[in-house]
């Protein structure tokens, strides 16, 4: 019994541990968004651009499935980061119906400016790890991930 306890407490610490990390990367995420003047979904609307975007754009449902949120939303904030000049939306040129989304020059320019303190952020957070450690860590984390899809899964089909 002893030992499905401390399963079942290393299994707590470890949801708990990884809501304190979302929590906190909430707040930074709100204080990059607040120095571009921009809200936080606005900001990680931008994040998934940058890492998605291969040179051809991206479309609006691939940013929502990267931050799973609803595609209406980022319809909604694309058209407001768009007025603020900080992303280009065109006409795809293989399907007229979607739009290929990408950044602005201003956008890369503001991104970049804070660049030296993300990267100044990233070595605190990550502090005491090497490559070899973070590479561990994401490919656990990855299968985590993708267990607690299936596991939400079942439970949505009440099989759990």
């Amino acid at each position: 019994m002893a030992e499905k306890e401390q399963l079942d407490r290393a299994v707590r610490d470890l949801i708990w541990n990884i809501v304190e990390i979302h929590s906190q990367l909430e707040e930074i995420h709100k204080s990059w968004a607040e120095m571009l003047g921009i809200t936080e979904p606005q900001w990680l609307i931008l994040m998934a651009i940058e890492e998605l975007d291969d040179g051809r754009g991206v479309s609006g449902i691939a940013i929502a499935n990267k931050l799973r949120i609803h595609p209406a939303f980022v319809t909604n904030q694309t058209k407001k980061l768009e007025q603020m000049e900080l992303l280009a939306r065109v006409v795809s040129p293989d399907d007229a119906r979607f739009l290929q989304i990408s950044l602005t020059q201003k956008a890369r320019t503001e991104i970049a400016k804070l660049s030296d303190k993300r990267q100044a952020l990233d070595s605190t957070m990550l502090a005491g790890l090497d490559e070899e450690s973070l590479d561990y860590l994401n490919k656990r984390l990855t299968s985590i991930a993708k267990n607690s899809w299936l596991a939400h899964q079942k439970l949505s089909l009440r099989l759990l």
